[in-house]
């Protein structure tokens, strides 16, 4: 069974960066398109960035309103897979979490709380 460990989560003011990890065992990330999500209280959980697998070239894709701001990228021989978050807004809180990128998921890990705030 596949399991995803996400981590790197805390509380920044407005304007700073964190570096998001996903953890995964049970599976080679790299054979899959993977992505982040993230979801904010009474909304959806949304795709904010995905990679495609290595096949595909690890191509990258980001939604709008992270363009810019967010790096996501793959260690395939750690099997993790990273979210960079830079210029970080308060829209941007929420519980962030990876998996496969699509509808066919994975088990949800725990996610990661990002909180921003001043």
């Amino acid at each position: 069974q596949v399991q995803l460990v996400e981590s790197g989560g805390g509380l920044v003011q407005p304007g700073g960066s964190l570096r998001l990890s996903c953890a995964a065992s049970g599976s080679a990330i790299r054979l899959y398109a993977m992505g982040w999500y993230r979801q904010s209280p009474g909304k959806q959980r949304e795709l904010v960035a995905e990679i495609s697998n290595i096949s595909s070239g690890g191509s990258t894709n980001y939604a709008d309103s992270v363009k810019g701001r967010f790096g996501i990228s793959r260690d395939n021989v750690k099997n993790t897979m990273y979210l960079q978050l830079n210029g970080l807004k308060p829209e941007d809180t929420a519980v962030y979490y990876c998996n496969r990128a699509g509808v066919r998921v994975w088990p949800w890990g725990q996610g990661t709380q990002v909180t921003v705030s001043s």
